[in-house]
């Protein structure tokens, strides 16, 4: 799930920045791709310079939502089976207006009005489905799963100076005009189920517990009692 959510908010990107972007500085689709911008230093071949690059750089499992419950029934043998809770997770996606080799003033220009659009673009839409996004490719997919499922709310997310720092620091490149979104939710969830077994052991207990009740109630009284 996790790759279909990025390539779903990359395609209603690009269909976005394409429409919207300048003329005297066209990107292509192509040109807003999924990649690591770690490698952006070693591209000799120019492959992610002068684009839109998008990069997962860190997810986190949303907290409040981790007591689900673990069962569900079957609806074909009426039984409950076992399943373990969904974990979702909260994506934090690097939009980088990559610069190519030779940047001059006019390409660092281009670079943040790029960057203008990714912010304008997700200020726009607040809440990403497939259902709400008719023109997506993904709308003609036939996981019905991934059309119930899939719902994102991306939010910008302000770094400090120092947590700049140590972001671009441990990609290993030079800073290009960027901004950070936290997306939430991803939901993951196996489909692998056990079949719970039935309850004896309760069963068992409350016979335990009723029978001698029962026995007393139905005894007749003694002599002594009556007296």
């Amino acid at each position: 799930m996790i790759a279909e959510a990025v390539a779903f908010l990359r395609e209603e990107l690009s269909r976005y920045v394409l429409v919207n972007q300048r003329p005297e500085s066209p990107l292509r689709r192509e040109d807003i791709l999924l990649g690591n911008v770690a490698a952006l230093e070693t591209d000799t071949q120019n492959s992610l310079k002068n684009k839109v690059l998008i990069s997962l750089v860190n997810l986190e499992e949303e907290s409040t939502l981790k007591n689900g419950k673990s069962y569900i029934k079957n609806p074909l043998t009426n039984g409950i089976e076992y399943l373990q809770p969904p974990v979702y997770l909260n994506l934090y996606l690097l939009f980088s207006a990559t610069l190519p080799d030779s940047a001059a003033n006019d390409d660092y220009d281009r670079a943040l009005h790029r960057l203008g659009l990714i912010i304008q673009f997700f200020q726009s839409k607040k809440l990403f489905t497939i259902k709400n996004s008719p023109q997506s490719p993904f709308a003609a997919s036939e996981d019905e799963v991934l059309k119930d499922e899939l719902r994102l709310l991306p939010e910008l997310y302000t770094l400090t100076f120092e947590q700049i720092n140590h972001l671009w620091g441990s990609l290993g490149g030079k800073q290009v005009p960027f901004a950070m979104y936290k997306v939430r939710l991803i939901k993951i969830q196996g489909r692998i189920t056990t079949e719970a077994p039935l309850i004896e052991e309760i069963q068992k207990k409350s016979e335990e517990l009723v029978a001698p009740k029962i026995a007393q109630s139905t005894r007749k009284p003694n002599a002594d009692e009556d007296n």
